[in-house]
């Protein structure tokens, strides 16, 4: 007898349709499995197996052919553990097919029947938006998935109680997605800006890069409190909108990285490899892609500490996301297109020792060492990101002041109703923040009066400036006029974004 069980797979943050064809004949007990399956596909068949006989089913001791199609699409992982084992169950008679017809199948089922969670749930779930179909899932998977809330989510824990409920002897309660799920996630931070003490001149420029999502690059000796204020960043940076929650939950859904029970992800997220990182990692890639440190950190940061510690090849591999805000890996049998729209926010010291701008200790560094040093950190990377800010050691003065600074929450309401503004202006065009703008956007957004076209070309042509650190100076130029609540761009602004951009002509020369 023949069944076909409907499922679907991942493919990048994509999903596909699958269907799972189950045909079982005379013959000797065998079970061929066709259709480009992986190594974890072929040996579901040993799970299944055990989960069937386990859930107090019979398992037909003929022989079965099992089909995944389209045949020219590589299937990979164990979600399909669950379709097969009901495509079998139907097709040996133990289940009634037109029960299941107007279902999605996934799941990973353990040698008892117990059904474990997979990965790329809330992509699948936005497959089935406009196809009336219902979706069967692992419970853990569920709260993720409820998120469409055009699809009926069906959560199961076990293959024995799925079997009775599509046989009707139980009743299995569809989940639907709440309001309360959607606050849930919501992130009390233990840090906050006002623990920094001093850099006026630093705190500043990071309200800066909050507010319209800018790159930035903290330059300074140790201990000057860089890794401090790059951890307290996302403590000034309102929440993501719902289509931001929605790419950011895809990316983490088929990673894997969505906790058990989970939902939509509210928090940006803040993501700090390692300098031993290797570029895949970075950007993603390998023999079966994955997403990268760039593409988790979207519509996030992602924060490189010790800048020239990292590889120069690792580093390299960062100026096309920076520049396009997306990832293309490309293997034989597929390209696939990674978004990667994050903040990106690195920290170095000036020289390895790290002491060549500190007033009070020497530096023992050589040119040579010092040369080396920088060049790690090249003029094309430097160039895409928009704010350079040099972070002094802090004075005890300050150290000792008992007063605190600033709270995060004051911050917040201010960068938030900065990026209200953008949120509005660019509500027809499909980006988010200032550093999103393209190139027609920034002519069409940033326009300046005489004095301040004076005062950029005098920059332009005395600092050396490029075409693109010029657009870069007029996004950042919006942004400082943004948290003002100014409608044009004025001289201040744009002198102020200069500033921004002078000291990598200074250390890098």
């Amino acid at each position: 007898m023949l069944s076909k069980i409907l499922s679907a797979a991942t493919i990048g943050i994509e999903a596909k349709p699958i269907e799972i064809e189950v045909d079982i004949t005379r013959g000797l007990p065998n079970v061929i499995i066709v259709g480009l399956p992986d190594t974890a596909i072929r040996e579901s068949r040993d799970r299944v197996k055990s989960a069937i006989k386990n859930s107090q089913f019979e398992y037909p001791a003929e022989k079965i052919t099992i089909n995944l199609a389209p045949c020219d699409i590589k299937k990979e992982g164990s979600c399909f553990d669950l379709p097969i084992a009901i495509g079998i169950l139907t097709a040996s008679g133990q289940i009634d097919f037109n029960n299941i017809k107007d279902f999605v199948f996934l799941g990973e089922l353990a040698l008892n029947g117990r059904i474990r969670p997979i990965k790329g749930a809330l992509p699948i779930a936005i497959s089935l938006k406009n196809s009336h179909k219902k979706l069967i899932l692992p419970e853990e998977n569920a709260r993720e998935a409820s998120i469409v809330e055009s699809v009926q989510i069906y959560p199961v824990n076990t293959l024995s109680n799925l079997c009775n409920f599509l046989n009707g002897l139980n009743k299995i309660e569809p989940l639907f997605f709440t309001k309360e799920m959607f606050t849930e996630n919501r992130q009390n931070y233990d840090l906050d800006f006002s623990d920094v003490k001093g850099q006026f001149l630093a705190k500043r420029a990071m309200e800066i890069a909050a507010a319209g999502n800018h790159n930035i690059i903290m330059i300074g000796p140790p201990g000057s409190g860089k890794t401090m204020l790059a951890k307290r960043l996302p403590t000034i940076i309102p929440e993501m909108t719902i289509e931001e929650s929605l790419e950011t939950t895809k990316i983490h859904s088929v990673s894997g990285l969505i906790p058990a029970k989970g939902s939509i992800i509210r928090t940006r997220p803040f993501r700090t490899p390692h300098h031993t990182a290797s570029d895949v990692s970075l950007v993603g890639g390998g023999t079966i892609p994955k997403p990268g440190e760039v593409s988790l950190a979207h519509n996030g940061v992602l924060f490189l500490d010790e800048l020239p510690e990292f590889h120069r090849n690792v580093l390299e591999a960062l100026r096309q996301p920076l520049e396009d805000g997306y990832v293309i890996v490309s293997r034989i049998n597929s390209i696939i297109k990674y978004p990667s729209q994050f903040m990106f926010v690195c920290a170095m010291n000036p020289c390895p020792c790290g002491y060549l701008t500190d007033a009070k200790k020497e530096c023992h560094c050589t040119p040579n060492q010092i040369q080396k040093y920088m060049s790690k950190v090249s003029g094309p990377l430097l160039d895409r990101i928009d704010i350079h800010i040099e972070v002094p050691s802090v004075k005890y003065k300050d150290l000792s002041d008992e007063t605190s600074g600033e709270k995060s929450e004051i911050i917040r309401e201010r960068v938030k109703i900065a990026r209200d503004i953008q949120l509005k202006r660019f509500k027809e065009d499909r980006v988010f923040s200032n550093a999103q703008m393209s190139y027609r956007m920034v002519r069409k957004y940033c326009k300046l009066d005489q004095v301040s076209m004076d005062l950029l070309k005098m920059a332009l042509t005395e600092l050396g400036f490029t075409a693109r650190c010029y657009d870069k100076i007029l996004r950042v130029s919006r942004t400082i006029a943004d948290l003002e609540g100014k409608e044009n761009i004025t001289s201040d602004h744009v002198s102020e974004a200069i500033q921004y951009r002078s000291l990598d002509r200074n250390m890098w020369m």
